[in-house]
């Protein structure tokens, strides 16, 4: 039989952690973890944040990120020994041979350059195809990704872009080498669910066309079962299993996965009881330049209720946030917190009012400072906010760790020697030791796996609970609405589709678009994605998808 594509024995990986002059330790992240990939097949790495799923992807390439050292093992590419190659040899695979789709789309992007250009950076230091062909290419792709206006797409800056969008830009750059391995690293998690379902497909369909192989990490157990063949599960950088896609649904072998597997299952939380309003936006329109985003948007937030703002990447939601705190003025309408007008600009605001509006932001890598240490970050607004001393403010950092499940030893670290999901946790963190009394969290849950996303929405839930803080989600998984959301605001296009009560919502008859959302949500079974996929394919599904409803039976 021919050898794999890739094939890893015994790889170990360890970490360093602490602070220079007060000495380092060593820690293994990996442990003793091999696999082997075949063209043509998706391997899909399944485990909870810190699992060691991106450190497995990245030494694929022959790397390990800055304070990580492969310290043993063989990792072959084609039969390319990567733990021994050149610096040139390695030049030549990452990027032609090997691809890489970083979790972080907004930190892999260079800001002061535009997309395209960054896009056939591939094609130019690789060669291949001459600028205008790489140029038509990547136009194609952006086609393909389902992403607006493609012609001109590329000449927009990174900032200039919703999270999701900048997301399937970076699956375009990669695929624009069509190279013979792709590491996928959460490619869908900025996405919403109906832009998901087709990014899956064409990733499914670029695999097979091209005899690519692809390991395809995630933490969403639905979402993998969609393209994976086989899935591999990790846990604290051990396997734990592995076994072909249906397989592993239909009779997991271990009690983790079974656990992974049963978290959708969660009830709906009963519905808080409606009290005074802490906020309320009344025809708030608001604009990037010249390019209108929110049109005549009205929502309320109820003290100690949750709101969750729904709709798909571009719709609006997090510049309704940046509206809310202050860092977007609108063009017009008006905002009002605890019944007294709010001002629209941040720099007008006091301190207090700063204190009593916290923000979690999508992109955990680019709301900390690299240089500073995750105490220093969590302390800071207790110390600032509250007035406390060096050491309350070092006591009190160490509970909210331990609130949001991470270990107080991660005091000492920096954000870049965390993983995605303890990056996002440091920012919750962050936003509740300011004592806040409205916390918006713009997909605070979308970098964490399954069982620690439960855990930050129970967390949060109980907060509710015990202090009366009140909550605005904005979130693309329906699955997490149906059990945290009191009420519910449905955006598109930056205008109002729905809002109301979660069980109104959720319950039929409900808006053509709201009932699309509902039915793109992943299930947990093989073939789902070919279900929905044929159903919008029927010619009674296309003409229910005009309208916004996907066809009968589609999900």
């Amino acid at each position: 039989m021919a050898a794999p594509l890739l094939r890893i024995r015994g790889l170990c990986v360890d970490a360093r952690t602490g602070r220079p002059g007060r000495g380092f330790v060593r820690r293994r992240i990996v442990k003793d973890v091999g696999l082997g990939l075949d063209r043509g097949q998706v391997l899909g790495l399944i485990g909870e944040s810190g699992a060691g799923k991106s450190t497995l992807g990245l030494a694929a390439m022959g790397y390990a990120r800055r304070g990580c050292r492969i310290s043993h093992g063989e990792i072959r590419l084609d039969g390319l020994d990567l733990r021994t190659a050149g610096p040139g040899a390695l030049l030549d695979v990452r990027g032609r041979r090997v691809a890489y789709v970083a979790q972080s789309a907004a930190a892999a992007f260079n800001p002061a350059h535009r997309l395209l250009g960054q896009v056939l950076e591939v094609t130019r230091i690789h060669g291949g195809l001459d600028r205008e062909r790489a140029r038509a290419r990547a136009i194609g792709l952006f086609e393909r990704m389902a992403l607006p206006d493609p012609e001109r797409f590329g000449d927009r800056y990174p900032h200039e872009v919703s999270g999701g969008q900048l997301q399937r830009a970076m699956t375009a750059m990669a695929l624009a080498g069509e190279p013979d391995l792709i590491v996928f690293d959460e490619p869908t998690t900025a996405l919403d669910v109906t832009t998901q379902i087709e990014v899956l497909a064409i990733i499914r369909e670029v695999v097979r066309e091209v005899g690519a192989a692809a390991l395809y990490i995630s933490h969403d157990l639905a979402v993998v079962a969609q393209i994976a063949d086989r899935i591999k599960v990790l846990r604290d950088g051990e396997e734990i299993e592995e076994q072909p896609a249906g397989d592993l649904l239909e009779a997991p072998g271990h009690a983790y996965t079974r656990a992974l597997l049963g978290v959708r299952s969660a009830a709906p939380k009963a519905p808080a009881p409606r009290t005074v309003p802490i906020l309320e936006v009344r025809s708030i329109r608001a604009s990037y330049g010249r390019v209108r985003v929110l049109h005549d948007v009205d929502l309320t937030v109820h003290r100690g209720r949750s709101l969750a703002v729904v709709g798909e990447s571009g719709s609006g939601k997090s510049t309704l946030a940046r509206v809310i705190c202050g860092l977007l003025p609108p063009r017009s309408g008006s905002l009002w917190f605890d019944g007294a007008p709010l001002p629209r600009r941040l720099a007008d605001r006091g301190p207090e009012l700063r204190r009593r509006i916290q923000l979690v932001y999508q992109n955990p890598d680019v709301a900390m400072n690299p240089r500073h240490t995750i105490g220093d970050i969590v302390g800071r607004p207790v110390e600032v906010f509250l007035g406390a001393g060096a050491e309350h403010a070092a006591g009190r950092t160490r509970e909210l760790l331990g609130l949001v499940d991470l270990p107080v030893d991660l005091e000492r670290r920096y954000p870049g020697q965390l993983s995605g999901g303890q990056k996002q946790r440091v920012c919750i963190a962050r936003a509740l030791a300011a004592e806040p009394d409205l916390v918006i969290c713009d997909e605070v849950t979308s970098a964490l796996d399954p069982l620690v996303a439960d855990g930050i929405v129970e967390l949060l839930m109980r907060l509710q609970r015990e202090t009366g803080v009140a909550c605005i989600f904005i979130t693309h998984d329906m699955a997490m609405v149906r059990s945290i959301a009191d009420e519910i605001t449905v955006l598109k296009d930056g205008g109002v589709v729905e809002a109301g009560g979660r069980d109104e919502i959720f319950a039929p008859p409900r808006a053509d678009y709201t009932e699309l959302l509902i039915a793109s949500t992943p299930e947990m079974e093989t073939g789902w994605l070919d279900k929905v996929l044929a159903g919008r394919a029927h010619p009674a599904g296309r003409a229910d998808a005009s309208r916004g409803r996907p066809a009968t039976g589609a999900g």
